[in-house]
């Protein structure tokens, strides 16, 4: 595709003037003809997207029409100067990730474009993005869209009014909330406040079953208001709603689309991990709009900034059900490797086992590695052969978690993969080689969290066994101990 210096975009065919998008200087952006009879099927596809032609099924006249009558915008897909290359799509700045060919579509031996996002359909210089610019779609209002029965806590109220207030003044909001407090809920009244004042809200998460999840949740107690929920292959993705649930990764789709965002596991991977989702997530939000953050294990820096006061936050350090958060003791179990190397598991570990599994009560433990895993199972077995493995590879993954549920399972091993976004009602949770690195603060804090989840077992055992304390363990048992504090000063907790 090419533009003439005027903007007509050809497909083929191209006269000597034409340029790649990337080419031209500056974009004009004609004024809003209002008496321009616009396509509303268009409108509903592109208002707040940001979408390749590839993906449109109007012709090219009928969209370049639009564009003259300032209802559709165009933008460089690619910018490009001497120093830096960037996708404009999703943030990529990075050489190594970005690649040229010689391209039918313009014509050109050499055109640039992102492998970064290349999942979603190639962006090149030749690529424009459209967007929509004129009225926004018209969705009917309803004064009070909430359908909940449910009451909040004391500690779950003061987070709710102000997830509330920041949404009705377009603020930012840190929601430092404990393990199992019940953060959904907290959001009920916020939401309900956004739609009732007809603004659109997004509730994005880094992963894809906690999107399924939280969709049946949100239209239960929202039945009156259609919502979209987006994820690979999702079939809701052409979908104007007025609330949409997305994996951070749908976003990279969207352009200045929502009045509210609430970015829920903010901590979680990939989104730390990776600069284009968080690109992604800023591209999504309208100019004046709300974001909303929820974690139970903010960064080291998100927690400087919020007790030095640079961040807005409210804290909800106790769970529903009034019980402190069990706090993880800290147990040395010698060289554990050396001890897998000669087919024995140390006894410290053993006994901490046996002790569960004579009484029934269920429990899982957490590795560093899958071949370790693997081969603490191999020994276990021969004991306890109805014991199980889970990792994130694992076909079975889900169907095992599902039997751990109906406790047909008397222990899982598993990875980080369970450290979040699974609750057991009534289990003891132990980590092997709490040392290695990937035991984080914030991995060995949602580890943890997974105890005493439920009002009938609030209480549980959580044993960190190691081959020399580090910092990280001192951290998490610390950051346990401070919201069992605070929790205890506030009156949110009876024991």
């Amino acid at each position: 595709m090419r533009f003439t210096p005027n903007m007509t975009p050809y497909l083929n065919g191209f006269p000597p003037e034409s340029l790649q998008i990337s080419s031209i200087d500056t974009i004009p952006e004609p004024p809003l003809n209002e008496n321009y009879p616009f396509n509303k099927e268009l409108q509903q596809v592109l208002y707040g997207k940001q979408i390749l032609l590839e993906n449109l099924l109007n012709p090219l006249n009928e969209i370049h029409q639009h564009f003259e009558n300032g209802y559709i915008s165009y933008r460089k897909g690619i910018t490009k100067t001497k120093v830096k290359t960037v996708c404009a799509r999703c943030g990529n700045k990075e050489r190594s990730l970005f690649a040229s060919f010689p391209c039918a579509r313009c014509g050109e031996k050499e055109c640039t474009y992102c492998r970064k996002c290349i999942m979603m359909g190639r962006v090149s210089e030749c690529t424009p993005l459209f967007s929509w610019c004129g009225p926004e779609p018209v969705h009917e209002r309803k004064e009070h869209p909430l359908v909940w029965a449910g009451t909040l806590s004391p500690g779950q109220q003061v987070a709710s009014d102000q997830v509330k207030q920041a949404v009705i003044e377009n603020k930012e909001l840190l929601v430092w909330a404990v393990c199992g407090a019940g953060k959904t809920e907290v959001l009920f009244e916020g939401i309900n406040a956004a739609l009732a004042f007809g603004k659109r809200v997004c509730i994005a998460t880094p992963r894809t079953d906690v999107v399924l999840e939280l969709g049946p949740r949100l239209k239960a107690v929202f039945p009156g208001i259609q919502v979209a929920v987006l994820y690979g292959g999702s079939e809701d993705r052409h979908t104007q709603a007025p609330l949409t649930i997305a994996t951070t990764h749908q976003l990279l789709r969207f352009y200045k689309a929502f009045d509210t965002v609430i970015l829920d596991e903010v901590d979680a991977f990939p989104y730390t991990a990776d600069e284009s989702l968080q690109y992604a997530v800023r591209q999504s939000r309208k100019e004046t709009s709300s974001m909303i953050y929820l974690t139970a294990t903010p960064s080291q820096n998100w927690q400087n900034e919020c007790h030095s006061g640079k961040r807005n936050f409210v804290t909800i350090p106790a769970r529903y059900h009034r019980h402190p958060l069990p706090v993880p003791s800290f147990k040395w179990c010698g060289n554990w490797e050396n001890s897998l190397k000669k087919d024995k598991l140390p006894s410290a570990v053993s006994q901490w086992i046996k002790k569960r599994l004579d009484n029934q009560k269920q429990c899982l433990l957490f590795f560093p590695k899958i071949d370790k895993m693997e081969k603490v199972l191999t020994i276990l077995r021969k004991t306890y052969p109805k014991i199980q493995a889970v990792h994130a590879e694992d076909p079975d993954r889900k169907d095992k978690v599902q039997m751990m549920r109906n406790k047909e399972i008397p222990m899982l091993l598993t990875t980080t993969i369970l450290e979040r976004g699974v609750t057991f009602p009534n289990i003891d949770v132990a980590v092997l080689g709490a040392e290695d690195r990937i035991f984080t603060e914030s991995a060995l804090v949602q580890i943890a969290g997974r105890v005493g989840r439920s009002a009938q077992f609030p209480s549980g055992d959580i044993t960190f066994f190691h081959y020399g304390k580090t910092g990280s363990m001192v951290k998490a048992q610390k950051q346990i101990i401070k919201m069992n504090t605070e929790a205890k000063k506030k009156g949110l907790i009876d024991y």
